[in-house]
């Protein structure tokens, strides 16, 4: 199935830093965090996009209007949550790398969660698929693996993993 095929690519991109998450425990409980986040946020844009879809407010003459507006959302709510769980994170394993770092997927994730909940059911509306029934599979995956790969991805190379 596609949920299984998608499962196993966030993992796949997990193994790929399994030497980082031995060194610095820390990621492995923050990882859940990134996604999860990236995941509500993908959740909500992609639900109002495909509510949008069927009642006709959206479509290809306003689109990008929508985009770059969801896009700027997606910014906004990556600095503002990246800020918060940063400093929650830093003072919870008292590191403020691991803060920093936090902070710096959770506006990637965002950005990339606000443009996957618009993009992904407006490519599926023009290829005549239904975005209603086959959004959320693609969104997850796109918001589990960016999350992943920017936080893991962020952690080796400041901590010169590897």
């Amino acid at each position: 199935s596609n949920s299984a095929m998608t499962a196993i690519l966030a993992a796949s991109v997990i193994a790929l830093f399994d030497a980082t998450i031995q060194q610095i425990v820390a990621l492995a409980v923050l990882m859940p965090i990134v996604a999860g986040m990236g995941g509500n946020a993908a959740s909500q844009t992609m639900t109002v996009t495909v509510r949008a879809l069927a009642t006709r407010n959206l479509d290809i003459h306003n689109a990008w209007r929508v985009v770059r507006r969801e896009a700027g959302v997606g910014l906004l709510n990556g600095l503002i949550f990246g800020v918060l769980i940063g400093v929650c994170a830093g003072l919870w394993f008292q590191d403020t790398s691991i803060g920093g770092l936090i902070a710096s997927a959770m506006l990637i994730n965002m950005m990339a969660a606000a443009l996957a909940g618009i993009l992904i059911p407006l490519l599926l509306d023009k290829i005549g698929a239904d975005p209603a029934v086959s959004s959320a599979v693609f969104v997850t995956t796109v918001t589990d693996v960016t999350g992943f790969f920017s936080f893991l991805g962020l952690a080796t190379w400041w901590f010169a993993i590897g």
